[in-house]
């Protein structure tokens, strides 16, 4: 974007207060997880089973755990691995999607037709399900959690991209650039591609919430990150058992990782309303 773009993105992007309140939650969960080795009270492998299942209290914020490890600790470290998962699941969907939306879009015809009849098949499986029994076979790991979401949730990305490409390749600075002989890469990559990016960021930010919530799903159902790494999903997981003993082993889990995906979407739809013109004069 120009200055003068950024200047006006900026401007139609503060009204959403909800928006701007949503962003500011985010950049403090991304601090938190930044500096959880250093505001973290206690180390959140150590356990101490004379303190265990302990309330909250001055000593320990959010409680202790079934093994008496400090709950406020393993929710500082926990964020670091849920927003990783999240980033790295999106950013291996986005150089998927933008391949195959950019190839499909770009040249059209047989291409086109292939590659989107593939991702209408890939559309046809329930996502959720489709990643659990992916992570079934491969075995429950982090790694193996990224990887997969990531490969499992380009489709929506790839026609965002393609949408693009199919209006813009029409242009006259494209039609410029093949008269000048510029190559179809270059054309692709340096000339429409940074035009077509506004949705993908919209999308982008909507899917980190969504892979944070996969991966809560999975580790809550025992195929995500696994013990004793601390992340949100399997720190609720191991609450359950406790559910009427121990309550704030499942509430505070619960509330970070319902305001993290509410943080994420509401910026999302802030993004979305100021980067497209139609939508402005609504606000």
């Amino acid at each position: 974007m120009e200055q003068g773009q950024l200047k006006s993105f900026w401007r139609y992007f503060k009204r959403n207060r909800l928006a701007v309140g949503g962003m500011a939650i985010i950049l403090v969960v991304f601090f938190i997880a930044g500096t959880a080795s250093l505001i973290a009270p206690y180390d959140p492998g150590k356990t101490d089973v004379s303190k265990k299942l302990k309330s909250p209290s001055p000593e320990h914020f959010l409680g202790t755990d079934q093994l008496g490890r400090d709950v406020f600790s393993r929710m500082l470290y926990g964020s670091r691995i849920s927003l990783s998962v999240g980033f790295v699941a999106v950013a291996i969907s986005l150089v998927i999607g933008v391949f195959v939306g950019a190839v499909a879009g770009y040249y059209g015809r047989w291409a086109e037709t292939i590659l989107m009849r593939f991702v209408d098949i890939m559309l046809c499986f329930p996502s959720f399900f489709l990643i659990l029994t992916v992570v079934a076979l491969l075995g429950p790991s982090m790694m193996n959690v990224m990887v997969v979401i990531g490969i499992t949730s380009w489709m929506g990305t790839s026609r965002f991209v393609r949408a693009e490409f199919l209006s813009l390749r029409e242009r006259d600075f494209v039609h410029a650039a093949r008269a000048l002989g510029v190559k179809d890469r270059r054309i692709i990559f340096r000339h429409i591609l940074p035009n077509a990016l506004a949705p993908v960021f919209v999308a982008a930010t909507l899917d980190v919430a969504t892979a944070v919530l996969v991966e809560a799903g999975l580790s809550f159902l025992g195929f995500g990150v696994q013990p004793p790494a601390p992340s949100w999903g399997n720190i609720l997981t191991e609450g359950r058992t406790y559910i009427f003993d121990a309550w704030w082993l499942t509430v505070f889990p619960g509330l970070a990782i319902l305001i993290t995906v509410l943080s994420f979407n509401l910026l999302g739809e802030g993004l979305r309303d100021a980067l497209d013109p139609r939508l402005r004069g609504r606000r």
